[in-house]
């Protein structure tokens, strides 16, 4: 203000000149947002004169006098200034005048005059001269106001849109703040109806955010808060628009016209509904209106706005549920109130704060607006259809039933934080679309998993893995089994051509003529104690008994089991057995028991006086006076299936480890299989009794002798 005459200024305005008076304006609007310099200038009472250009000049001077008035409100000067001319001047401007520069000064008013509404500060007696309802007689007068208000959203010049939008955050903000019940909805759907939304949608998604960042995330907030009235709207049937509302869904539906038409003594006739009126639409009882006790009108309005759109639609579906049983029907109603609730958490409505907008703003850096801005929830009513479509496939897909209702829904609140949440800005609601509905369900029920084990091992951590080695025992006890029982059912093995001197024990066969023998059956006794093998000359196609086998090994002489079988799995073979295939004939593999034959003195009591070995695959672990190993039998599997059984079947049984990859890919494979079902099976917010509860024990009424129990879990 140094060197500045502000009473030459005020002077200049009233100028009876119009260059003066633009020269004056122009200059005025560079200082008047100076508090200092704007109550100099209302002492020298420019106020008045400032006034009377807004109303009367034109062009430039116009332009001018109006940004100039729009900063002096945003110092919180000149508001005893005014009234309901000026409104009506400003509003008559932004709805007849071409120019941008005047359009930009006119919204600027309109909107601190719309907001000014909040301060504390305001009269009771006032309260018509701010606010929407400031407003209200004078967009009577100009019908137009708000067409021609969305419509600047589309403008060229960023300025203009900024306060365009900045002007209707502003009228809709005092409209969910001031109005009733049953007006704020009416303005927000005229709103709508003249396409803010898909305006505004365009802009987050274009490259001016820079100059619209704020307003932009103000208006993204005020949609949470929109959610958030309308979800806290109960449903309640004795309001004329809620009944509309779901006699609507009813109707769409397609109903059965063939009602009976009963007599009421006192009422007249009434007509008798079919008992499964509304859970023939998917509700689970004939009392819907307790129904959307959580997503409250929100959620009437999302299924009222789907069976509206998609008729057709619903009421095929509909019809193709019908033919199927009751429990296996998908409650097409409970899943479009999920997918709402959905929806309403992914976009945080609850955690909406629209005073803390321009801090928050401040405190992120110019390249997370990907982060900050969310235009995908200003497609809410398509990104509900989509998710309710993608809850209806993965109905069919997985053949859920009606108590799998909660398994889905979870499935779908993943299905949608993956999605919705991993597009960018830019992203189109088209392409969501279509991730939505083309997402694999093996692929959800993957990541499903690993959010879960997440979320439980930071939920219960120490517990967790508790269970986990639980499970990992029980795996490796199962997998024991398994491979013992293969050992028990028997197995083929080819005789190597140079194996003549390896090829096992010295038996009673060995001191007759050398004959020719191509496969050897190998067997393990039903008390698990002998290996009882023989040499046939050609495989047959039974098996043989255990009878019929002349030799036995006892596994209580068995020091160690070695074999050059890999531990990794081989690249030419899978987990199934169907694909497996047969080691090549020039391949040595070989399994190779090898133990101490008793001396003559102690052969007879040798299976008393020796238990069985503890020794690692390679390396013995018997008494060094004992006589040095040797081999006692030896195996060639001819896949690497029978080699994983064999081998790791015999150190188990030996008290030992498995060694070979395909065991223990099974046994990871067994134990996490398990804990997925216990994790599905237990939803997070389940909670055990407190410490010190009373735990409520089951009695024995109605229970007969007939009943399995376990002990300690054994």
């Amino acid at each position: 203000m140094d060197g500045f005459d502000v009473a030459e200024l005020v002077e200049r305005l009233g100028s009876d000149e119009d260059a003066v008076r633009k020269m004056a304006a122009f200059k005025l609007q560079s200082n008047i947002g100076d508090p200092s310099f704007a109550d100099v200038f209302i002492s020298e009472g420019g106020l008045k004169k400032l006034r009377y250009l807004v109303l009367h000049a034109s062009g430039n001077t116009l332009a001018y006098s109006l940004t100039s008035f729009s900063r002096l409100l945003d110092v919180d000067q000149g508001w005893d200034h005014i009234n309901q001319d000026v409104v009506e001047r400003v509003v008559e401007l932004v709805v007849t005048h071409p120019l941008v520069n005047i359009l930009r000064g006119s919204m600027a008013v309109l909107g601190a005059i719309v907001a000014h509404q909040r301060s504390p500060d305001t009269h009771t007696t006032h309260a018509e001269t701010f606010g929407f309802r400031a407003l209200k007689p004078a967009i009577a007068i100009y019908p137009h106001f708000l067409e021609k208000l969305v419509s600047s959203l589309s403008a060229a010049d960023h300025a203009l849109c900024a306060n365009a939008l900045q002007l209707i955050n502003a009228l809709m903000r005092d409209a969910i703040t001031i109005d009733g019940e049953a007006e704020w909805p009416r303005f927000i759907k005229r709103l709508q109806d003249l396409g803010v939304i898909q305006a505004v949608y365009g802009l987050m998604q274009s490259n001016a955010l820079q100059d619209l960042a704020h307003p932009l995330l103000e208006f993204q907030a005020l949609t949470k808060v929109l959610l958030r009235k309308w979800r806290d709207v109960v449903v309640d049937l004795h309001k004329p628009e809620h009944r509309r509302a779901l006699k609507g869904i009813h109707l769409a539906s397609n109903p059965d016209k063939s009602v009976d038409v009963i007599e009421d003594g006192e009422d007249g006739k009434e007509k008798k509904h079919s008992p499964e009126k509304w859970r023939r639409l998917g509700f689970e009882t004939e009392t819907p209106s307790w129904e959307f006790e959580e997503t409250g009108y929100l959620g009437m309005m999302d299924l009222a706005d789907y069976v509206r759109m998609h008729e057709d639609a619903f009421q095929r579906l509909l019809l193709e549920q019908s033919t199927l049983p009751p429990r296996t029907r998908c409650p097409i109603a409970r899943a479009s109130l999920a997918v709402t609730a959905i929806l309403y958490d992914h976009f945080e409505a609850d955690r909406s704060d629209i005073d803390d907008t321009r801090s928050y703003l401040a405190l992120e850096s110019r390249s997370d607006y990907d982060k900050i801005f969310k235009p995908l929830i200003l497609q809410w009513s398509r990104l509900h259809l989509a998710g309710l479509q993608a809850f209806y496939r993965l109905w069919k897909v997985t053949g859920a039933e009606r108590e799998d209702f909660l398994k889905l829904v979870d499935l779908v609140r993943v299905l949608i934080d993956i999605v919705v949440y991993g597009s960018k800005r830019d992203t189109s609601i088209e392409e969501v679309e279509d991730r939505i509905q083309g997402y694999d369900c093996q692929r959800l029920r993957k990541i499903q998993i690993e959010q879960l084990q997440l979320a439980y091992e930071d939920t219960w951590g120490h517990h967790l893995r508790q269970v986990r080695d639980e499970l990992n025992h029980e795996a490796l006890t199962f997998m024991k089994e398994q491979r013992i029982r293969c050992l028990l059912q028997g197995a083929w093995f080819p005789n190597s051509q140079s194996s003549s001197g390896d090829s096992g024990r010295v038996t009673q066969q060995d001191l007759k003529p050398a004959q020719t023998s191509t496969f050897r059956y190998v067997k393990l006794s039903h008390n698990r104690r002998y290996l009882h093998y023989a040499d046939f000359d050609v495989k047959g196609d039974q098996d043989p008994k255990l009878d019929s086998l002349g030799e036995r090994l006892d596994l209580s002489l068995v020091s160690s089991v070695a074999s050059n079988i890999s531990t990794t799995t081989p690249t030419s073979t899978r987990s199934s057995t169907s694909t497996l295939k047969h080691l090549p004939q020039s391949s040595t593999t070989k399994i190779t028991i090898h133990g101490y034959l008793p001396t003559t003195s102690s052969r007879q009591g040798s299976s008393h006086q020796n238990g069985r070995s503890n020794s690692k695959s390679t390396a013995s672990s018997q008494p060094h006076s004992r006589k040095e190993e040797i081999p006692l039998l030896t195996l060639h599997p001819s896949t690497h299936s029978i080699a994983s059984e064999w081998l790791d079947g015999l150190l188990m049984l030996l008290g030992q480890q498995p060694l070979t990859s395909e065991t223990k890919k099974l046994t990871n494979l067994v134990s996490e299989y398990g804990l997925k079902i216990r994790l599905l099976n237990v939803r997070l917010d389940e909670q055990g009794p407190e410490v010190g509860e009373e735990v409520e024990v089951p009695g024995r009424e109605g229970v007969d002798e007939e009943f399995f129990y376990d002990m300690g879990g054994s």
